[in-house]
């Protein structure tokens, strides 16, 4: 995780569930002996360690339940603040997902739903949503340049676009955008196609690259749907997607655009519903040597995260109908959060915590597993409210009271 900080001087206190203050004076403090200064400091680079270790203090002072829940990203439908406030509140989980039901028609009032979300702006949620542009747009108001553009435009294009629309997201406190597609599909007839950023290997490895570039310091970068939607042919949000690609092919090819963005600075890595038989039967968001895999030899440090768990229940193989056993499966594979979207309801997120912490209990999960997990999550949203990004700057917005 990039420990660049913008410090936000008027947070309050970082103040770690059940434990002592720990506040962002600590990193202000470091940067200043660094730097010389002993006068206000408003951009300054962390030492490399100060976010990890914040975010260790924090999730040391946790209960089981609160990491269980601090890595599990949660939808329910709604544009109501309180409404929404409420869920946060009560579930205590680590990120919410925008989709198009919790988009109002406007920025002021998407602003609104963002604040509410966000019960907490030293320990704000990591706050997602799908701005693809193009054919996956939640913003109404993004008519930006998408993938169907940009594959056939110079990558200087895709990074502009990616710049605007991060701009647009963090103008509405949004913090993490699920939008750039690292896939690499070249044929016009394939499920992903119309959203890649490239039909080769070089060119989309080129433009994910300038995604996340565009991106960054605005939101937090995700790339998808690894191991690569292209090689594997069907619909992800019906049917487990397979392909027998050898891997030496892959890593010849579809890896080439993940590689990319990982060294282009991406902050999390999506992992698809995808099985590529040669490496793993499993699913890739719940096989572990497709995490380790990531990890070891493609160098990703960021988080890793599921895509939407209710899709692999959706696609009716029977070892993938239980939700929460799919979100625990999830962890014990290398995932930092989990993400549940269709069928979601206000009982969801709930479900799953409790899924999390019986596996836990049971030995299933191991607790150093999960405060991995929940130690990633938690500094990426220690990065948000130092940097200030992930609330709205919206110039038009009234406070939310």
């Amino acid at each position: 995780m990039r420990a660049m900080l913008v410090l936000a001087l008027g947070l309050g206190p970082i103040v770690a569930a059940g434990g002592p203050a720990v506040a962002e004076d600590d990193i202000r403090a470091e940067s200043e002996e660094r730097a010389g200064n002993s006068g206000a400091v408003s951009v300054e680079p962390a030492p490399p360690d100060t976010l990890a270790r914040l975010a260790a203090q924090r999730v040391a002072a946790m209960t089981v339940r609160e990491k269980a829940a601090g890595v599990v990203m949660g939808h329910v439908p709604g544009t109501d603040p309180p409404t929404l406030g409420t869920y946060m509140s009560q579930t205590g989980i680590g990120g919410f997902i925008l989709m198009g039901a919790n988009i109002p028609a406007d920025e002021a009032r998407l602003a609104e739903v963002t604040a509410a979300l966000t019960t907490d702006a030293a320990f704000p949620p990591l706050i997602a949503v799908d701005q693809e542009g193009g054919d996956v747009s939640r913003l109404t108001w993004d008519g930006l340049p998408a993938a169907l553009t940009l594959k056939n435009a110079p990558a200087s294009e895709t990074r502009d676009a990616f710049a605007a629309r991060a701009a647009l997201l963090q103008r509405v406190g949004i913090g993490v955008n699920f939008g750039i597609v690292a896939d690499v599909a070249p044929a016009p007839g394939e499920f992903i196609f119309r959203r890649a950023l490239g039909t080769d290997a070089t060119s989309a490895a080129e433009r994910v690259g300038a995604a996340v570039t565009g991106e960054t310091g605005s939101v937090l970068s995700t790339i998808k749907h690894f191991p690569g939607h292209g090689a594997a042919p069907g619909d992800s949000h019906a049917t487990i997607p397979a392909t027998d690609m050898p891997k030496t092919a892959w890593i010849a090819a579809d890896a080439r655009p993940f590689l990319s963005g990982i060294e282009t600075g991406a902050d999390l890595l999506m992992f698809g519903h995808l099985s590529y038989t040669a490496v793993d039967p499993l699913p890739a968001s719940l096989s572990a040597e497709w995490h380790r895999i990531a990890r070891e030899e493609l160098g990703f440090d960021g988080i890793a995260i599921t895509d939407d768990l209710g899709m692999l229940q959706a696609a009716g193989d029977p070892a993938y109908l239980d939700p929460v056993a799919n979100a625990v499966s999830a962890l014990v594979a290398g995932n930092d959060m989990v993400l549940t979207v269709v069928s979601s309801t206000a009982d969801t997120a709930p479900a799953v915590v409790d899924g999390i912490v019986a596996a836990v209990e049971s030995g299933q999960l191991s607790e150093e597993r999960l405060d991995e997990a929940a130690t990633r999550v938690a500094e990426a949203r220690l990065l948000l409210a130092a940097e200030g990004r992930g609330m709205s700057a919206c110039p038009s917005c009234e406070p939310v009271s």
